[in-house]
């Protein structure tokens, strides 16, 4: 085993091992302030390759709207999931629509920013980098938001808990196998190191991770019911999906000429270096879910 791949695994096993406590021992505050603190410092990094591409940006504008966002999606969410017996129709899409008031205020608020902005030579490259990192980090990571709340916190849980073991054993699998086996490049445009051998190994980890985890609860993800064919499913869209997140992250770090988003983690870089493949794996969960498994 090289010493890249041993200090890879070291950082996995803790990282899981501290979000699995955190996810399952913290109250709903308590996963609020995990998640708002999470997206903050994964909306910073990707500023910062804004920085290193020389892109202008409203980073701190992007931070706090993107903080909103997740807050008025977790009470929203909350306050449907707490009472839902007694709600009507139209008490509920007033709820949901608390989400989408805060988009459409981030929105105008990062667009009238730049009207005072004489000396600004870029103006539509910084709206719309704002937004797109937004719309990049905490939009898409606010699914795990709803994966958390939407069918009440302890199936949430344990529904994240899933997310992120599937997601992040195709990552390991991944370099697992690319590092010791890799030989035909996936990529390499985009990312020069990842091949298809480890593309593979990355969906087989995932596949037998999904897998484990029903055989170990039963074929139950909290109260939801998954079976068999939906758990082949599940894993097999998760390791792809989660492949393609990765994709999309360095592709963003190839423009901004930067191999990590950040050096916090060792082995993995930076928050969205280790987030990276959850930004599509966790809308395509919930959808699933929703579409599915309901």
């Amino acid at each position: 085993m090289t010493n890249a791949l041993r200090q890879r695994l070291t950082s996995a096993v803790l990282i899981f091992s501290l979000f699995s406590a955190a996810v399952v021992w913290l109250p709903t505050m308590g996963v609020w302030a995990v998640l708002v603190v999470i997206s903050a410092l994964a909306s910073l990094e990707f500023y910062n390759l804004l920085d290193r591409a020389g892109i202008p940006s409203f980073r701190a504008l992007g931070v706090i709207g993107g903080s909103a966002l997740i807050t008025a999606a977790v009470f929203s969410i909350r306050r449907i999931s707490a009472s839902a017996d007694d709600m009507d129709l139209s008490t509920v899409l007033k709820t949901y629509d608390w989400e989408w008031f805060v988009l459409f205020g981030i929105v105008m608020v990062i667009s009238l920013r730049q009207f005072p902005q004489k000396h600004n030579d870029k103006p539509l490259a910084t709206i719309a980098c704002t937004l797109l990192g937004v719309l990049y980090v905490p939009f898409l990571f606010n699914f795990v938001t709803k994966l958390l709340f939407a069918w009440g916190l302890a199936t949430g849980k344990l529904l994240v808990l899933y997310l992120v073991l599937v997601v992040k054993f195709t990552d390991v699998g991944a370099f697992a196998v690319g590092s010791l086996f890799g030989r035909h490049k996936l990529l390499p445009r985009i990312s020069p190191k990842k091949t298809w051998e480890g593309c593979i190994g990355g969906i087989i980890a995932a596949l037998l991770a999904s897998g484990v985890f029903l055989w170990v609860s039963d074929g139950k993800i909290g109260a939801i019911a998954v079976g068999r064919p939906h758990m082949l499913v599940l894993g097999l869209m998760l390791g792809i999906v989660g492949t393609l997140g990765d994709l999309v992250e360095s592709l963003l770090k190839r423009a901004a000429n930067t191999k990590d988003s950040g050096s916090l983690i060792p082995g993995f870089g930076g928050i969205l270096d280790i987030l990276d493949s959850l930004l599509l794996s966790a809308p395509a969960l919930y959808i699933y879910a929703r579409l599915f498994l309901w």
